[in-house]
């Protein structure tokens, strides 16, 4: 026999009561539950704090007990202080007691409590299950750098076919062949591979692939704003750009110019610094023994050591230095042993620093005897 009992004592619902018509019924119902969720919050409460209680009475008592094994281990050491604990667990225990009382006594109060809306019925269980592609952790520059070099490798090729593709119909085609293609690598390929092409001048073959790369970038954006793989998507590019859609055809072409412009300030970048870096090398190699580059020194000098250095005149560099003020000859005589442009003693074989600056002027001169004795 079934035991119908447990349904004598539950509050009707808020919307079932029957009242008066002079009285506000949707004030009252209101009302009604406000003061029941009042009195069960106020009853949970109340269950919390027993709870924290009774498990601090239980950590006490534990940590008691502890600590009495380890004075039970010699007890010569700590009688008295073990007594004091054994009286400490007792009196523990007592409020032990006394907490689970009370707690039991709560737990009867809560079973006899009349069920209402709130508590009449719970879920049995509650999944909501979403087929969400999952994020994928962002790469590092080292990963994506082995990533690309790896693709490329096995790809290069194929990639540079697809580059040299001219109609719609073709690409469509040969991605549908080759779906791998349709990635970010290929795309990185092909944007080195313009700038390559302007580097060399290769002009009309850089536009032809400049062409190819922003197809592949408009079907990888195209993927990011439908959120698919690309793979899955490049046909509905073709679709849309081989239907003439005017604006589309725009956005594209626009897209094309102002990537070819990029590719043109990226190669003359390129050109600029392998420049640079090709005259930094040659005026290392120029350094003279002092590490001054002859180039600049020489073009430093008066006008008249300029002269006498172009037409390699002895005789004509030592009537120049006597002209001039001695510490500005010594000056400029000592920029030229450094760079290189005067190597002292260079007939008797003898170091291009011997003598210093002090005697610039005389090994001149003495060099200059030595060409007369010997035209002599």
């Amino acid at each position: 026999m079934v035991d119908y009992s447990v349904w004598d004592h539950i509050e009707v619902s808020d919307d079932e009561d029957e009242t008066h018509p002079n009285i506000d019924t949707a004030s009252l119902f209101r009302w009604r539950h406000q003061a029941r969720v009042e009195r069960m919050e106020q009853f949970q409460k109340e269950k919390e704090e027993l709870d924290k209680g009774c498990r601090e009475c239980k950590r006490k008592l534990a940590e008691c007990q502890r600590k009495m094994k380890e004075l039970e281990v010699a007890p010569e050491s700590g009688k008295g202080e073990l007594e004091k604990l054994r009286a400490e667990a007792q009196q523990l225990r007592k409020e032990e007691k006394g907490w689970e009382k009370k707690l039991e006594e709560l737990r009867k109060k809560e079973k006899n409590l009349p069920w209402n809306v709130d508590t009449l019925s719970k879920d049995g269980f509650s999944k909501s299950v979403f087929n969400v592609k999952p994020e994928e952790k962002e790469e590092t520059e080292e990963q994506k750098e082995k990533k690309h070099k790896t693709f490329v490798e096995r790809h290069e090729k194929e990639i540079k076919h697809f580059g040299m593709l001219r109609r719609w119909d073709d690409s469509q085609k040969y991605l549908a062949d080759n779906p791998h293609l349709v990635c970010e690598e290929t795309a990185n390929y092909l944007v080195i591979w313009c700038i390559d092409l302007e580097v060399e001048e290769k002009h009309s073959l850089m536009e032809q692939v400049a062409h190819q790369t922003i197809v592949m970038q408009f079907i990888l954006e195209l993927a990011k704003s439908l959120r698919v793989d690309p793979r899955g998507c490049f046909r509905q590019f073709f679709t849309k750009i081989k239907t003439a859609d005017q604006q589309y055809m725009e956005g594209f072409n626009e897209e094309l110019e102002a990537f070819k412009e990029r590719v043109r300030g990226r190669a003359k970048a390129r050109m600029e610094k392998a420049m640079k870096e090709y005259e930094e090398e040659e005026r290392r190699k120029r350094l003279g023994p002092g590490g001054l580059d002859p180039v600049e020194v020489y073009e430093s000098l008066p006008a008249e050591l300029q002269k006498c250095f172009d037409v390699k005149d002895v005789q004509m560099l030592q009537d120049a230095i006597s002209k001039m003020d001695p510490t500005e000859a010594k000056h400029h005589m000592q920029r030229c042993i450094d760079s290189g442009l005067w190597v002292p003693n260079a007939k008797s074989g003898e170091g291009a620093g011997k003598g210093g600056s002090e005697g610039s002027e005389e090994e001149v001169k003495k060099e200059n005897r030595d060409e007369e004795e010997g035209n002599a």
